[in-house]
């Protein structure tokens, strides 16, 4: 195989508060339990079913630190997008485990809010959409990224509200 990616995207709610802590170095690290749910209606009893999967989130950029710091708490709305990595470690007993992580670190992942701002009205399509660069139609038929785009704008992202 001439290239490979370790690349993962998930969407779901924060199941508590994040944690942060400092390293011997001084750096930040922050983790998370993210859950996702997946739901089904049940062929045979017509009931609607739901499974929830926890993803545990490590979180070593320091610029999304902060942002977790002000704005991330239990219950939080948040795309993280980053690489898994599994580590191997031995219990107690002797048995030896597997823990898998998605970890945000450099300039690779990111982490965005989806939660609408307090007071503001905006709902969330508005907020993620205008995280996406623009694009708009070119007269030949094809599209230039960015054409039209005014750099008078506001900042395409609102800040989150204590």
């Amino acid at each position: 195989m001439a290239g490979s990616m370790n690349r993962v995207t998930l969407i779901g709610n924060l199941g508590q508060d994040p944690e942060i802590s400092t390293t011997q170095t001084g750096g930040k690290v922050a983790s998370m339990s993210l859950a996702t749910n997946e739901s089904w209606i049940d062929k045979r009893s017509g009931e609607r079913q739901e499974r929830t999967e926890w993803h545990k989130i490590v979180v070593w950029n320091e610029g999304l630190i902060g942002t977790i710091e002000r704005c991330v708490h239990k219950g939080s709305k948040v795309l993280v997008e980053g690489m898994l990595k599994t580590q191997k470690w031995v219990d107690q007993s002797g048995t030896e485990r597997y823990t898998t992580k998605v970890v945000l670190s450099g300039f690779n992942s990111q982490l965005i809010l989806l939660d609408p701002p307090n007071g503001t009205g905006r709902q969330q399509g508005e907020r993620t959409a205008a995280l996406r660069p623009r694009e708009t139609a070119g007269t030949t038929g094809g599209f230039t990224p960015g054409a039209g785009a005014d750099l008078d704008d506001e900042i395409p992202f609102a800040p989150c509200v204590d």
